[in-house]
């Protein structure tokens, strides 16, 4: 029942935002000299920040439409490369490039953000390589006919997808990048890949920020995972797609749960964030504006999961660390992390990572035993929480150049 409840609560909000968006795009169109007018100013500043403050459940555009590539300012396309139920990979085609660039895949988190909030990932990788994304879609949009999805298809997708920009013929892999969450998902997929030689296996395998095993330096996220019986999460976080969505009927973990818990860690900077947003609106400090927003814009936008793999992410990743302990299986077959021989591996650390603390990646390097040294680095980046990992100032100028390093020794 909560997401009929959920769901009559934003109906209920609806006539107001599309008030608010009204006013805003009349004052945009046809009140230039309203800034004259504090009081005014004010009015429209509470009516933008409250259409700003709504939860969306669309995917924000990637907006990525040129990069500098070597000297030259480059056109981006935006391309479907290949369509799945649950999940598209996206290609970020650069016309203009002659010379033949390193094909990477970022597997993006799916925890309630759609992948757009790779976005600052992907345009830095985009200067030296031929990127591509996992573009997982909102499960309530996914009609109940397409089936399940579980932990163990997503690393099917991921496998898949790796095959489809490897060149078997030439024994030719791609290289892989994952962010946080599916660290576990990608490790076990080029295992599984290693263990059956496959020929379109990575070439290298740069893990950020993910939950390797979360026995080591537990967070508060780690605690929230277990401070609860598998059976309360089911019973408690589990609803049903309301019947208007493609998906009605299908059983997930709804995204506005998701984002209330994150924003609950922090409401006091999330209040102020949004003071500061009116004000500045008020104030007609447009940079600033932009910043907020555009943060926001993103961030407010959810999806849901599907119960299937919400579940066993908290049972076989954060409660019982199945792939730390050596028990992970896919489809009954267990995952065996020492079959990696060929795929370089790159850890990557935030030293203030409240999420995935310092030495829950860097597990990986315990489980990848036939590894050669020269084939594993670990790079902990000083200064930088969760999001300094993968984007950011730091990320730009410190931890970048360490991914694109692997991927060039291993080219």
């Amino acid at each position: 029942m909560l997401y009929q409840a959920y769901q009559a609560y934003c109906d209920t909000l609806a006539p107001a935002r599309f008030a608010s968006r009204t006013a805003t795009d009349l004052r945009d169109k046809f009140l230039g000299g309203a800034e004259k007018m504090p009081s005014v100013r004010r009015l429209f500043a509470l009516a933008e920040t409250f259409e700003k403050a709504a939860v969306t459940h669309a995917r924000p555009s990637y907006s990525i439409n040129k990069v500098m590539a070597g000297n030259t300012m480059t056109p981006v396309v935006e391309e479907v490369a290949l369509s799945l139920p649950f999940g598209d990979m996206l290609h970020f085609a650069k016309s203009e490039v002659t010379v033949p660039q390193p094909k990477v895949l970022v597997v993006a988190p799916l925890s309630g953000h759609f992948a757009t909030l790779l976005r600052g990932t992907v345009e830095t990788l985009l200067r030296d390589h031929d990127v591509y994304i996992t573009d997982w879609k909102n499960a309530r949009d996914v009609p109940p006919s397409a089936g399940d999805f579980g932990l163990d298809d997503y690393i099917d997708y991921v496998i898949r997808f790796l095959r489809e920009l490897g060149d078997p013929a030439e024994k030719r892999g791609a290289h892989v990048l994952a962010v946080c969450q599916p660290c576990v998902p990608v490790l076990a997929a080029v295992a599984l890949m290693a263990q059956d030689d496959d020929p379109c296996q990575p070439r290298t395998m740069s893990l950020l920020g993910g939950p390797v095993d979360v026995r080591e330096s537990p967070t508060v996220v780690n605690d929230l995972a277990n401070a609860q019986t598998f059976e309360w999460f089911e019973k408690n976080l589990i609803h049903t797609v309301p019947w208007r969505y493609k998906g009605g009927g299908r059983k997930v973990y709804p995204g506005f749960i998701q984002l209330s818990a994150f924003m609950s860690m922090n409401s006091a900077r999330h209040y102020a964030q949004f003071r500061k947003l009116y004000q500045h609106i008020a104030d007609l400090e447009q940079v600033e504006v932009d910043k907020i927003e555009h943060f926001y814009d993103e961030y407010l936008a959810v999806l849901d999961l599907t119960a299937e793999f919400y579940l066993e992410t908290i049972d076989k990743v954060f409660q019982r660390a199945l792939l730390a302990k050596g028990e992970l299986t896919h489809r009954g077959r267990k995952v065996d992390c020492s079959a990696i021989r060929k795929t370089a591996l790159l850890t990557v650390e935030g030293e203030r990572d409240d999420i995935c603390a310092v030495g829950q990646t860097a597990a990986a390097h315990l489980l990848c035993t036939s590894l050669r040294p020269h084939l594993k680095r670990h790079h902990l980046q000083p200064g930088v929480g969760h999001y300094g990992v993968f984007s950011g100032s730091k990320w730009e100028r410190e931890v970048y150049p360490q991914v694109r390093n692997m991927i060039l020794a291993m080219a």
